[in-house]
């Protein structure tokens, strides 16, 4: 039997199971993060340095066969320096357009709020149209295309907070955390990661993946699922506590994310604890409470906890 001729879930779990021997501690992270790419969204990882935001991407692109491409964003980096830019040739006399790393199925985008707002729009346009138009000729970009872009607090110096127009280009947002005590301190003893990526196997390939998505899109989600997400996007923008309501394209990314979670438990059909589930990544960057004292995480909760299953 070969992989393709596996169970679905089995091959999920088992491509969980190897991203979580790299991030000890994190399955919830992992599978959130799994979601996110199986729902055709992109993700941001937010926590302080050394927590492991890259290695969670770079261990995802290996063991599911994908091309990694990673981006450093600092301060001085330029668009051309992500989409890619025209080289002119003098022996066609014409420009030919030379790729940038944003051409890769899977982008890490490391320390995206570190570049200046200018930079962070050409990947973030490049997220939202899934092609790059350089010098007037569009290029598409590969198929999946995941962008993992990590970020550190905005309290930290040196930082270009993105704006809520384009934190809404991501599906979702996580954050990492501390490792629990056992596993740090296997952490603290066990080979470098940079010497356990090299050595994972894949366990898929890019079009196992497309499948895997076509997959996710097809899970059957009620009228009565439906019903419920409108009704979460309803009692936001009725709220007094938040600043303002979700819109559609935030009720879309909740459904297309609870579709793929309920595809990880070999379900075909989603159920309303599906919708619990990635809540929280999906909608707390959206969300902004009314006493801007208030931290964005934990909205999404007390939004569903308020919230009657129609």
């Amino acid at each position: 039997m070969n992989a393709t001729d596996r169970p679905i879930k089995d091959q999920i779990i088992e491509a969980l199971d190897r991203v979580s021997e790299v991030i000890l501690g994190k399955p919830l992270q992992a599978r959130l993060a799994f979601s996110c790419l199986l729902a055709g969204g992109h993700l941001l990882i937010e926590d302080i340095p050394g927590v492991g935001k890259t290695t969670l991407a770079q261990s995802l692109a290996h063991v599911l066969g994908l091309q990694l491409s990673r981006i450093q964003f600092t301060s001085d980096l330029l668009p051309a320096d992500v989409v890619g830019v025209g080289v002119y040739e003098t022996d066609t006399a014409s420009f030919r357009f030379q790729p940038g790393p944003v051409f890769a199925e899977v982008v890490l985008a490391d320390e995206l709020n570190r570049a200046t707002p200018k930079a962070q729009s050409a990947l973030l346009e490049a997220m939202e149209e899934h092609q790059v138009t350089v010098d007037g000729e569009s290029h598409p970009l590969p198929k999946p295309f995941f962008v993992v872009a990590t970020q550190n607090p905005v309290t930290q110096v040196g930082t270009f907070p993105l704006p809520e127009s384009q934190l809404d280009r991501f599906m979702m947002r996580i954050d990492i955390g501390y490792p629990d005590p056992v596993e740090e301190k296997i952490l603290l003893t066990r080979q470098d990661p940079r010497v356990i990526l090299p050595a994972l196997v894949p366990l898929m390939s890019a079009q196992q993946v497309r499948v895997l998505q076509e997959n996710a899109a097809s899970v059957h989600t009620s009228n009565a699922l439906v019903d419920y997400a409108q009704a979460l996007l309803t009692a936001s923008r009725r709220s007094g506590w938040l600043l303002q309501g979700l819109s559609p394209r935030a009720g879309m990314s909740l459904i297309r994310a609870a579709r793929a979670w309920a595809l990880i438990d070999g379900r075909d059909h989603v159920v309303p604890e599906d919708l619990q589930q990635v809540a929280p990544a999906v909608l707390d960057h959206r969300l902004q409470s009314a006493d801007r004292e208030v931290p964005s995480r934990g909205l999404a909760e007390r939004l569903i906890w308020e919230t009657d299953i129609p």
